[in-house]
C-alpha cells in the first residue's frame, strides 16, 4: 500500500487564457477504487493524461506505481486477440488470463478470433482483463461503459469490485455505486477526495450545498444590516465632528471649551464605524468562500408539438433484415402521447435497427446517396451496416404528419463552427445557446470549433438541437454516452416534468428507471 501525491499542480493548454488546474493538491492511496466525477470539459481526461506524463505542468506528482490507461489503443485490430494480449503484457500467463476471463463470463474462443470481430463489450472486457494482470500498476479507466448494454455493464462492475488500485471515469450512478470505495471529484474550483460510493458523495454534496446556500443568505442579510449601520454611524460621526467649537454654559455663565469632549465623542463614533466596516469585510470574505463549487442545474424548458392522434406509433410482429441477414423479429409495441418507451436488449439485437425502421417509415431517411440519419445509426457493437437498405416485414404504422426529432449515437460528423451548425439545422439560436448554457457550456465554447469539444460536449450539442425542435416524438439513441452526471439529472427532471413522447435506447439503469414508462425488450 502506497500513496500518489499531487502537490500544487497547475496546468493550462498553450494559447489558453485560463488554467485547467490551479494549485491543486491531494493524496490518494494506491489500493483505493476511485470514481472520478466532474462536468464535461472540466478536465478529467486531461488530468489522466497529466498522470501519464503526456503534458508539461508545474507542481509535482509523486508515486510508487506505474500508470496504465484504458482504453488501450490497438493499432492493428485485424490480428488475433491473443496477439493483442502479448503486445500489452508479454509476461502474461495463459492460465491467469483464463481465470480472469471466467469472472466476466466470456467465451473461450475469443483469444483466437481477430480482435475486430469482437463486440464492443468483448473488446472492453479483454482490455480490462489484460491491464489488470500487470503487476504494480495503477489503472486509469476512462469511461468504459459507453455502448455497453446493461448486462455487460453489470459484469464489468462486478469485475471491478474484485479489483483495487484504479481511477474510474464514469457517469453511470448505478455502476459507480457498485464498484468504488472513494470519490475523486473535479469541482469548479478544486479537486476533492471523499470516502464512499457515489450515492454517499452525492448526499454529502447536497447537504453541503444546502448549508452554503442558507449560510449565504444569512451573510447577505448581515452584510446589508452592517452596511446600513456603518453608514449611519459614519453620518453621526461626521455630524459630531462638525460641532468642534466653543460654547457658553448657561449654568455657570462662562465659556467652556468643549472641543475635547466633542473630539472624543467623534473618535468613538468613527471607531464604531470602522469596527462595523471590518465586520462587514469579514462577512464578505466569509461569503466569498461559499458557493464556489455549487453546480448549477437550471431547469430546461421544453415546448413540444401536439399531435391530433393519441396513438403515434404501432408495431405488430415486426421483423427487420439487411439482405439475407435477419436482425430481429416478433417486435410489438404501441407508443401513445406522453409515453417514454425504452428499447432494451443485448448489443446487436436490433435496437438501433428498430429506430432506423421508424425513421424510414416517417420519411426521415431519404436518398441513399445522401448523408442522412441512416448513416449515423449503429448497433452499439462499434460496427456499421454495409447494406443501407433495411427491409421490414409485419406491421409498422405511424400517425400521419408525424414529426420526429432524432439524436444519434455518433457525434463524429460535428465539425466546424457552432454558428454554422445552427444555420444548417435551422434552430432558434437564442434557445439553442440557452440549452447549452444550462448544460454548463461557457460563452467561450461558442467560439470554439466543434471538433475541439469533448465527447460529452458534442453529445450536448445534439441534445440541445433536438430540444429546440418542436417534435411529436423524440427518438434518442444512447443519448447519455459521455454525458456528465449533473446533465443526466437535468435531462431526467426535464423528461419527468414535461413528459415528451419518446423512444430511448439507453443503458443507464438509474436514468431508465426514472424516465421510462414502458420497456420493450428485444
Amino acid at each position: 500500500m502506497s500513496r500518489i501525491d499531487v502537490n500544487h499542480l497547475t496546468f493550462y493548454y498553450e494559447g489558453s487564457y485560463e488554467n485547467i488546474f490551479e494549485n491543486v493538491s491531494f493524496q490518494i492511496d494506491t489500493d483505493w477504487k476511485l470514481g472520478f466525477i466532474g462536468r464535461n470539459g472540466r478536465g478529467k481526461t486531461t488530468f489522466l493524461n497529466l498522470l501519464l506524463g503526456k503534458y508539461e505542468y508545474t507542481g509535482t506528482i509523486s508515486k510508487s506505481v506505474e500508470f496504465d490507461y484504458f482504453p488501450y489503443e490497438v493499432q492493428d485490430k485485424t490480428r488475433q486477440t491473443i496477439e493483442i494480449v502479448e503486445e500489452i503484457y508479454p509476461q502474461y500467463e495463459f492460465w491467469e488470463l483464463c481465470r480472469e476471463w471466467s469472472y466476466l463470463k466470456g467465451t473461450e474462443d475469443v483469444w483466437f478470433r481477430p480482435f475486430d470481430t469482437l463486440s464492443h463489450g468483448e473488446q472492453t472486457k479483454v482490455l480490462l482483463v489484460v491491464l489488470f494482470l500487470k503487476e504494480n500498476r495503477f489503472l486509469l479507466i476512462d469511461e468504459p461503459t459507453n455502448h455497453l448494454d446493461m448486462e455487460t455493464r453489470q459484469l464489468v462492475c462486478d469485475y471491478l469490485k474484485r479489483k483495487k488500485g484504479f481511477i474510474l471515469v464514469s457517469h453511470d450512478r448505478t455502476f459507480l455505486d457498485g464498484c468504488i470505495d472513494h470519490v475523486l471529484s473535479i469541482n469548479k474550483n478544486n479537486i476533492e477526495v471523499a470516502a464512499g460510493n457515489f450515492s454517499g458523495w452525492w448526499e454529502n454534496k447536497q447537504r453541503q450545498d444546502a448549508f452554503e446556500l442558507a449560510e449565504n443568505e444569512r451573510l447577505k442579510k448581515d452584510i446589508r444590516r452592517l452596511s446600513a449601520a456603518a453608514r449611519q454611524a459614519g453620518g453621526w460621526a461626521d455630524k459630531v465632528e462638525s460641532t468642534k467649537i466653543g460654547r457658553k454654559s448657561q449654568k455657570y455663565e462662562k465659556s467652556i471649551d468643549t472641543r475635547a469632549y466633542v473630539g472624543e465623542k467623534s473618535r468613538r463614533m468613527q471607531s464604531r464605524r470602522k469596527n462595523l466596516e471590518r465586520r462587514r469585510e469579514a462577512e464578505l470574505e466569509e461569503k466569498s468562500k461559499l458557493l464556489k463549487n455549487i453546480e448549477s442545474q437550471e431547469d430546461i424548458r421544453l415546448v413540444q408539438a401536439k399531435h391530433h392522434k393519441e396513438l403515434l406509433i404501432e408495431a405488430k410482429e415486426l421483423a427487420l433484415r439487411y439482405g439475407e441477414k435477419e436482425i430481429c423479429n416478433g417486435i410489438s409495441f404501441a407508443l401513445h402521447q406522453g409515453e417514454c418507451l425504452v428499447l432494451e436488449g443485448h448489443n446487436g439485437c436490433g435496437k438501433s435497427s428498430v429506430i432506423k425502421a421508424i425513421l424510414q417509415a416517417a420519411g426521415s431517411i431519404t436518398e441513399p446517396e445522401e448523408e442522412t440519419a441512416a448513416e449515423r445509426i449503429t448497433e452499439s457493437e462499434g460496427t456499421r451496416d454495409t447494406e443501407r437498405i433495411l427491409d421490414t416485414a409485419g406491421k409498422l404504422e405511424l400517425a400521419s404528419g408525424l414529426k420526429i426529432s432524432y439524436v444519434s449515437q455518433d457525434t463524429s460528423f460535428l465539425q466546424g463552427k457552432l454558428q454554422d451548425y445552427i444555420i444548417q439545422e435551422k434552430v432558434d439560436e437564442t434557445l439553442f445557446k440557452q440549452f447549452l448554457r444550462k448544460m454548463d457550456f461557457s460563452r467561450g465554447h461558442f467560439e470554439k470549433r466543434m471538433e475541439d469539444f469533448s465527447e460529452g460536449q458534442k453529445k450536448k450539442v445534439l441534445l440541445a438541437r433536438s430540444l429546440c425542435e418542436q417534435a411529436h416524438v423524440y427518438i434518442w439513441d444512447e443519448p447519455l454516452n459521455f454525458i456528465d452526471v449533473f446533465s443526466r439529472m437535468q435531462l431526467e427532471d426535464l423528461i419527468v416534468k414535461y413528459r415528451p413522447t419518446m423512444i430511448l435506447v439507453e443503458h443507464d439503469h438509474t436514468f431508465v428507471e426514472k424516465v421510462g414508462t414502458k420497456v420493450v425488450r428485444l
